[in-house]
């Protein structure tokens, strides 16, 4: 059986405060877009080793066992003990390290891919707690529809958003940006107007109302991605932001204008629809 993780750009992003666990408490909307991985698994009874894992495309680097895939089958084996050996197959498309949500995306698909396929019958709400102990973007893919999220951004709240009558334009440079860095170099500054209110105004207002405060931090490390986002918007972007804690940068465009881009050949670069109905 296979699942196809899509993964999100973030519309807007505050961070509103450091927290006492470590953690910070921020608010941002989650739009699920249509860049693909592919995670597929199938049972296994020829070894006696109850997960082997596999990658192709896109490299991702670290230790095979850390990888959310991986740790998503381990916690319903915990739970599941019955669960027959298998074999599962990654294939990454999602640049990492862009702030697309790609690795939490994979996790929470193998989470919904190992219910359906063993018929374990897990509520919606129990996935989502088996998410968040993936990462704090993890349930958003289990609900996986335009939402604003609080918390660390695993309180997530669907809303009524449709970006379908726009071309989304998605630029990954090849920088990889460490998210814990990012954090560290942020000042939190109190925000007058919250993402809740902002996403419903008219989004050729968007441009002066809905920040990223990532943007900041990570434009005066890497010049290159701020570069992006003025293009885009010289390219004639109605609304263009770096997404999450970067490097991806996106500009929403009306969908009857001609774009002519002109990136470096290296970059990750995808126009598409946005999306406003729920993938599975």
């Amino acid at each position: 059986m296979v699942l196809f993780p899509n993964c999100k750009i973030n519309l807007g992003l505050n961070v509103i405060q450091k927290r006492t666990d470590g953690y910070h408490d921020l608010e941002t909307v989650f739009y699920p877009i249509d860049i693909n991985d592919a995670v597929e698994i199938i049972e296994n009874n020829e070894t006696a080793d109850p997960i082997q894992f596999s990658v192709t495309g896109r490299s991702i680097g670290g230790n095979p066992t850390d990888n959310l895939c991986v740790k998503a089958w381990e916690l319903i084996k915990k739970d599941f003990p019955e669960l027959p050996p298998a074999w599962m197959h990654l294939h990454k498309t999602i640049p990492t390290g862009s702030g697309l949500g790609g690795g939490s995306a994979d996790g929470a698909f193998t989470l919904k891919l190992l219910d359906q396929k063993f018929d374990l019958k897990l509520s919606k709400e129990k996935l989502i707690e088996y998410a968040l102990q993936l990462g704090s973007d993890a349930p958003f893919f289990i609900i996986n529809k335009p939402s604003f999220a609080t918390g660390r951004g695993e309180v997530i709240e669907p809303i009524e958003l449709d970006l379908s009558s726009y071309n989304l334009v998605i630029v990954c440079p090849e920088i990889h940006i460490n998210t814990s860095e990012a954090f560290s170099s942020l000042i939190t500054v109190s925000k007058s107007k919250s993402i809740s209110k902002i996403i419903n105004i008219p989004i050729d207002l968007w441009k002066k109302e809905l920040k990223n405060d990532f943007e900041t931090p990570v434009f005066k490390k890497h010049f290159e991605i701020k570069n992006i986002k003025d293009r885009l918007y010289e390219l004639g972007a109605i609304y263009a932001s770096m997404s999450g804690s970067g490097s991806s940068v996106f500009g929403i465009f009306e969908k009857n204008k001609t774009v002519n881009f002109s990136f470096p050949s290296n970059y990750f670069i995808k126009v598409l629809p946005g999306k406003e109905k729920q993938i599975v």
